[in-house]
């Protein structure tokens, strides 16, 4: 079983060039509103009014779906709510503001879940991607819908008082993560198969990377801003990941369709188990409570609240 065609080493080398400058380009939005809005409302503006008009609808545009013009507005919608809860003061003390930041996730997550039911049903060439469409469509929509149900403990979500001014959200743990990108990847492996290398490996490193050794607690603003930076670039150059030399193609295997869609549902199911067992010894309510407050990863978070 192989997940893609063989992989030259300058399609490596851009995979690592991709995930430093996505790394990189989130440090700089993140640490002044002044950078964000630069970033997130700006560039986007310019974009959407000269570039992107043209690149979704040339010919044989893969770039042109409902769902990549949802997913770049819908992430961007999250870059700016979420600037909003950091910057404008007594935001993040609103229990009701609070809710945007699990709302913006799960829509984001149900826009994917969506996407592969559709795809169950494809076989071939479909807006400029080769989808095979099968069981682990339904299998990996229904990985999302678990993740979606696994969204807890968003009344925690404070602001770093430091002057990046962080959006933290302690209960948001390894655990999920990883869930969610065994779920994420196997989406983008799905549904875009011939972009899942990048926007399947290198887009969910670029967050996950910082989630765990260099902001602890930001996972979500991470996700938030290296995707939009991923879906503002890949508007504009839908060629990178398709047609240039450094596009990496999906094998096609459904051995390798079945196996990354039944990792991703099997560890969103072991996580939904783990929530209600937290949730029944601890008796907490998973809407209104934070479930993981017994663990160091979550403590080491919460200490700086």
């Amino acid at each position: 079983m192989f997940l893609f065609e063989p992989i030259p080493w300058y399609s490596w080398a851009a995979f690592f060039a991709v995930l430093a400058a996505l790394i990189l380009l989130n440090e700089i939005s993140r640490r002044s509103l002044w950078a964000g809005l630069g970033c997130f409302v700006l560039l986007p503006l310019v974009l959407t009014l000269t570039v992107w008009p043209h690149t979704t609808s040339a010919e044989g545009s893969s770039v042109g779906t409902w769902f990549h013009w949802a997913k770049v507005y819908s992430s961007l919608a999250g870059c700016v709510g979420f600037m909003a809860i950091r910057y404008i003061k007594g935001a993040a003390d609103n229990k009701w503001v609070l809710m945007f930041p699990p709302a913006i996730l799960a829509i984001n997550i149900a826009e994917a879940v969506v996407r592969d039911f559709q795809c169950y049903s494809f076989n071939g060439l479909v807006d400029g991607i080769t989808i095979i469409g099968g069981p682990w469509n339904i299998m990996n929509g229904i990985a999302g819908i678990l993740n979606i149900l696994t969204i807890c403990g968003w009344a925690g979500i404070f602001i770093s008082r430091d002057r990046f001014k962080d959006m933290l959200w302690p209960d948001m743990l390894w655990f999920w993560i990883i869930a969610y990108d065994l779920w994420n990847f196997a989406y983008v492996y799905n549904c875009v198969g011939d972009h899942a290398f990048y926007a399947g490996g290198t887009l969910l490193l670029s967050c996950t990377i910082p989630a765990f050794f260099m902001r602890r607690g930001a996972w979500l603003q991470h996700r938030a801003h290296t995707l939009g930076f991923w879906m503002m670039f890949v508007m504009c150059f839908p060629g990178f990941v398709d047609t240039s030399r450094f596009a990496v193609k999906a094998s096609g295997d459904p051995v390798a369709l079945w196996w990354v869609s039944a990792i991703a549902l099997a560890a969103n199911v072991v996580l939904v188990f783990y929530q209600i067992h937290r949730i029944r010894t601890a008796r907490r309510h998973p809407l209104k409570d934070e479930l993981y407050d017994h663990l160091p990863a979550y403590q080491q978070v919460a200490s700086t609240r």
